[in-house]
């Protein structure tokens, strides 16, 4: 009788499990390499070490956070990146101007047009274009309905961290109106590639109008109802005052922007502080909130879905004719230089840095994102509150991961 050996398949999961992988353990297999990290992974009496992530519903990203604990209090905790690493400026720098776009929008795939936008406009810097004004009011139009949809989402996932199933729907709800418009518009609802340098990639359309008509005609009725459900709600409130407080100063010496920033009652917006396109012709408030907690976080994005609700108003009743590109050559080569783009995105300041050598390709391309910088004040808010108020108080801060492991 011949019997055959077969050949252990690393692909499953029941062969050399613990002989190979093992236990998966927090603390890193190497020595300690800074003094920060050797205090970090150095357990007191009563402490232990728990994993938070990188899955999709605990860290709203790919995204890995070592929690140190005392019982159920968080006494220090350590943000671990790198899981979602695409070398995506890398990439930008070894395609041609107008195939960079495309790259850019899956680092924020919830507002994807916000990376876009600073992108486009730094490239249209080096050539000295002037983009046509009907498109400057498509940018805005379009990017203002993106953050509505995108702050929408935030008060749904804030919500379902603090124990709130119900809320999610609704902001699912809500944003899949807009997204929907967005589609009838871009030709996609999630990752619209839709900026052009010059211009936008397509005029307002027949559907597109039809369903933002309906849309406008009860979106400050539906929006407001959707927050009455949670702002007049005991449990949520009483979660979320005074959770993750973040004053002022600690605000600028974390060089927080967005709402998290205005919500310390910091009056800054880089569509007022450093107008570009068609903001400085319209008429919007710049809100702030003073508490700097989470409550406060959550209560500016509210005012500022009104203020885009607003902006949109006027856009509609402005908006002239006219092209909606500018006439740029099929292979762009801009002059050698620098230029740098900047906008307020629903998270906060996304900037582009660009260095053109004069070839069909970028020399050089960095990109700022807002969430990477706010994850840095994670472990200044945490400690001291319990596991539970953890990812409430990460919510808060509305990050996006697609950016941070750029």
């Amino acid at each position: 009788m011949v019997t055959h050996s077969r050949q252990p398949s690393a692909d499953d999961p029941r062969v050399l499990l613990d002989q190979e992988i093992g236990v998966f353990e927090p603390v890193p297999p190497y020595p300690p390499r800074t003094e920060r990290e050797a205090e970090f992974y150095t357990l007191g009496d009563g402490e232990m070490f728990v994993n938070m992530g990188p899955q999709h519903p605990s860290t709203h990203g790919v995204l890995r956070i070592v929690l140190k604990l005392n019982g159920e209090q968080v006494v220090d905790l350590d943000p671990v990146l790198g899981y979602l690493h695409r070398g995506v400026e890398k990439i930008c720098e070894n395609s041609d101007y107008h195939h960079i776009v495309n790259q850019l929008d899956p680092l924020e795939y919830i507002s994807s047009l916000f990376m876009e936008w600073p992108y486009v406009q730094a490239a249209e810097k080096l050539l000295d274009l002037e983009v046509p004004r009907r498109a400057e009011y498509i940018r805005v139009l379009s990017g203002e309905l993106n953050r509505i949809a995108s702050h929408a989402l935030f008060m749904g996932w804030f919500a379902l961290d603090l124990g709130g199933l119900t809320p999610i729907l609704w902001s699912f709800i809500e944003r899949d109106e807009i997204v929907e418009m967005l589609g009838a518009l871009t030709g996609a609802r999630m990752l619209f590639n839709y900026f052009r340098i010059g211009g936008v990639n397509g005029d307002l359309n027949h559907e597109f109008m039809s369903r933002l008509g309906s849309w406008m005609s009860r979106a400050a009725t539906q929006i407001e109802a959707n927050t009455k459900l949670l702002n007049e709600n005991e449990i949520f409130v009483r979660r979320a005052r005074g959770l993750g407080r973040m004053d002022r100063e600690m605000a600028l010496r974390m060089c927080v922007t967005g709402p998290n920033l205005r919500a310390t009652g910091v009056p800054f917006d880089v569509r007022r502080a450093h107008p570009y396109s068609i903001y400085p012709e319209l008429d919007f408030d710049v809100p702030t909130r003073t508490e700097g907690d989470s409550l406060a976080r959550y209560l500016l994005r509210v005012d500022e879905v009104k203020q885009s609700l607003r902006i949109i108003d006027q856009c509609l009743h402005q908006m002239p004719d006219g092209p909606i590109m500018a006439r740029i050559p099929r292979l762009i080569r801009p002059r050698p230089g620098r230029a740098y783009g900047a906008v307020e995105s629903p998270r906060g300041q996304y900037t582009m840095y660009m260095i053109s050598d004069g070839t069909d390709q970028p020399f050089r391309l960095r990109i700022h994102d807002p969430s990477f910088v706010h994850l840095g004040s994670v472990g200044r808010l945490v400690p001291g509150n319990l596991v539970a108020d953890t990812m409430a108080i990460m919510a808060s801060l509305d990050p996006v991961m697609g950016g941070v492991d750029k």
